[in-house]
């Protein structure tokens, strides 16, 4: 059985990061892009991270945040992965110590997805989103998922996942991973236990069934 990673990302509460920890969920992320209703004060994020065991990785998401800022998350926060919403280099991404994800926009052509995947070779992976370039992620808006490249990285799928599609878009994209916020907020930053719960049973459900 493929089992598909699960990232929730957003989190703000120490309650919903508990829970995310209870529910077994891969990858947790903490957000500090500055235009983000969901960024995160260094002390606050620092309290969160240190809930987390070592078993689940923390990711830091920026958007086109300056280089020292960066740093400054990175030698606060210690994120085990770094995500780049922005108008970011691979060379600039690279720059930190630290592996990192790239969220590529779906929002235009196929071609030009795939022309941007191409441009960061240093990534770890790369997270395809429902968002236009330039565009804030979190969005909730989802894409076609029969739209979903062949790329020679980890794939996750972000954009208007919830419960009530995450496993229609599993067996659609067969993607190494799957990233939810707003799919289970009760609004930004707020995560709502009955929406965590239901998404990540969705997921599993989906990985138990034939292909």
């Amino acid at each position: 059985m493929t089992r598909t990673r699960i990232k929730f990302c957003g989190l703000s509460r120490a309650e919903d990061v508990r829970l995310a920890v209870e529910l077994g969920v891969d990858y947790l992320g903490l957000v500090f892009a500055p235009r983000s209703p969901r960024k995160l004060l260094l002390g606050h994020a620092r309290m969160l991270r240190d809930l987390v065991p070592e078993e689940i990785a923390v990711v830091a998401l920026v958007m086109d945040n300056p280089r020292a800022d960066v740093e400054a998350l990175v030698e606060a926060v210690h994120p085990d992965l770094l995500q780049f919403h922005g108008a970011e280099t691979d060379a600039f991404c690279s720059g930190f110590g630290v592996p990192y994800l790239k969220a590529i926009a779906m929002g235009g052509t196929d071609e030009d997805a795939a022309a941007l995947a191409a441009g960061f070779p240093g990534a770890y992976g790369l997270l395809l989103d429902g968002h236009g370039a330039g565009e804030q992620g979190g969005s909730g808006r989802r894409f076609d998922w029969r739209r979903v490249p062949q790329l020679d990285k980890p794939v996750l799928l972000a954009g208007g996942l919830s419960s009530e599609n995450v496993a229609t878009a599993i067996h659609t994209a067969r993607p190494w991973g799957v990233d939810v916020s707003s799919g289970i907020e009760s609004s930004p930053g707020i995560k709502s236990a009955d929406r965590m719960r239901t998404f990540v049973d969705e997921a599993r459900r989906a990985d138990s069934l034939p292909g």
